[in-house]
């Protein structure tokens, strides 16, 4: 089993398209033409996002789920997804590209209680799905193969 993508229902494909060729690098790799619609794929080395067509409201929290629920990192609510993520090697220089295309919703928080160096930021896409950027984050070789 290998990974294979992620799929983003975006109110508007292209703006979707630019963030993310733009300020992470994906390239466009295919355009499935569905007649009245199409899916864009995007293409990051071995990551890939499936763009679709989607209404131009953004989804609220899930049903029963006060909108406090929904945290800085993304909604917290099960069945939902949270947030995707990216490594960089410098968040401030992210920061300073992204300038005001896109809502830092948390952060930049520094973790350097946990790792030496590891730094998040938070930000909204044009569609509201909830982007983290880190740098310096390590797996912790001590822990073995079993997640004990």
């Amino acid at each position: 089993m290998v990974w294979s993508h992620v799929g983003l229902n975006c109110a508007d494909q292209k703006t979707t398209e630019e963030f993310y060729t733009r300020y992470f690098g994906f390239a466009r790799a295919r355009v499935v033409d569905l007649g009245d619609s199409r899916i864009v794929f995007l293409r990051k080395g071995d990551a890939y996002l499936e763009l679709f067509a989607a209404g131009t409201e953004p989804d609220g929290p899930a049903p029963g789920v006060p909108s406090s629920a929904v945290g800085g990192d993304g909604p917290q609510a099960p069945g939902r997804m949270r947030h995707l993520a990216f490594q960089t090697g410098s968040v401030d220089a992210f920061l300073a590209e992204l300038g005001d295309a896109a809502e830092v919703t948390l952060g930049p928080l520094d973790f350097d209680d946990f790792i030496c160096g590891w730094r998040t930021v938070w930000v909204r896409d044009p569609d509201g799905v909830i982007v983290e950027v880190s740098q310096g984050y390590e797996d912790d070789s001590s822990h073995d193969k079993d997640g004990v």
